[in-house]
């Protein structure tokens, strides 16, 4: 596997500094939201803490932005706590994804029915570049880069009550990332084990 030298610097700049705790997040409550989508997702199985993910930490449950959606499985589901969901993507997946085909029209049809969910077709960087507005929480799951999830995450931070990051546990760089992200932010970093990991800034 190749490591990017982004990370690498990460690892050796955090030798000096004072360690960022990751605290365990252990849901004391799983139940499936009511709207679930019927296709494949590595995402499957975090829907079930949603609930109490955001009572636990009181996160507010009006407005809702995320960075990756692919099909639409996580879209869906935040769509069942919050006001309304923002999905950006470019719709033709990366080289962690393993997807290559163009699934904008797929997915915008799967989510037809969502009246809270609109969908934009963009990359993270235009995105950020021209939205100051704040969120109640962001879920980042983009590329699964040092430099890309420290970038995107670190906006996020900046502009949400609570941020969550898919693939701490597959993804090493991820994780980096995010204690970059809470070291600079001043955030709590909480780590759910399951389901590939699941980051969660709060």
């Amino acid at each position: 596997m190749v490591v990017e030298v982004e990370y690498w610097k990460s690892l050796v700049s955090g030798l000096g500094k004072p360690k960022i705790p990751i605290l365990p997040y252990e849901p004391e409550h799983r139940q499936l939201p009511p709207r679930i989508l019927d296709v494949f997702s590595a995402w499957k199985g975090i829907e079930s803490v949603l609930g109490d993910l955001i009572t636990r930490f009181d996160v507010g449950t009006g407005r809702c932005l995320e960075f990756g959606v692919e099909r639409g499985y996580s879209t869906a589901a935040l769509s069942c706590f919050f006001d309304s969901v923002t999905g950006v993507d470019t719709f033709v997946g990366d080289k962690h994804t393993g997807e290559w085909s163009d699934l904008y029209d797929s997915t915008l049809s799967r989510l037809s029915n969502f009246d809270n969910i609109r969908l934009v077709r963009s990359n993270y960087q235009n995105w950020i570049g021209h939205d100051d507005s704040r969120y109640d929480l962001i879920h980042v799951d983009i590329i699964h880069t040092y430099a890309d999830t420290f970038a995107c995450g670190l906006w996020s931070a900046m502009h949400s009550q609570c941020v969550l990051f898919h693939d701490t546990e597959s993804f090493p760089a991820v994780k980096r990332a995010v204690i970059d992200i809470a070291r600079k932010s001043g955030k709590t970093f909480y780590n759910f084990k399951e389901f590939y990991g699941l980051g969660i800034l709060i």
